[in-house]
């Protein structure tokens, strides 16, 4: 699945973008786990550098909708969790919701049904983990959000498209 939906548009730099999410996840993962915290210091350059990396990409490939689509992409995932962290405050953090944006702009490379389903994911993943622990008896406990919007999103860049 690691192929744009442009073959015109450069490699490099949506492998680029791709290799900093690799990255950032990896330390957004391990931040969130630990501190339950997910740093704008580290979300907020990281979207806005996905989001102009993948733009510029689209544009030196001549394919303006791919830009629009990792806005949208980005835009769509934050609206989303948005509503989520409106009605369950308690339950869903401002931090998964800037996360949101950065995973969308980078499924939204890949076009709306990748957004749509790596979040999708990732609340399922988060969901059956929580069974999990209501199973295991450890009602009241807590479990950080972001890992699981990674893995969906990570799943979804790594499945190949049907």
């Amino acid at each position: 699945m690691l192929r744009p939906s442009s073959a015109d548009a450069p490699s490099s730099l949506p492998a680029l973008a791709l290799s900093l999410f690799a990255v950032v996840s990896v330390v957004l993962v391990i931040t969130d786990v630990r501190r339950r915290r997910l740093p704008d210091v580290v979300v907020l350059p990281a979207t806005a550098a996905a989001v102009l990396i993948l733009a510029v990409a689209a544009a030196t490939a001549g394919r303006p909708a791919l830009a629009a689509a990792v806005a949208f992409g980005a835009v769509g995932a934050f609206g989303a969790c948005l509503v989520v962290r409106l009605s369950r405050p308690e339950a869903f953090g401002g931090g998964d919701v800037k996360l949101a944006a950065l995973v969308g702009a980078h499924l939204g490379w890949f076009g709306p049904e990748a957004v749509a389903s790596g979040v999708a994911f990732g609340f399922v993943a988060a969901g059956v983990a929580a069974v999990g622990v209501l199973a295991a008896g450890a009602r009241g406990t807590s479990l950080p959000f972001g890992p699981f919007l990674l893995l969906g999103a990570w799943v979804r860049l790594l499945t190949p498209a049907s």
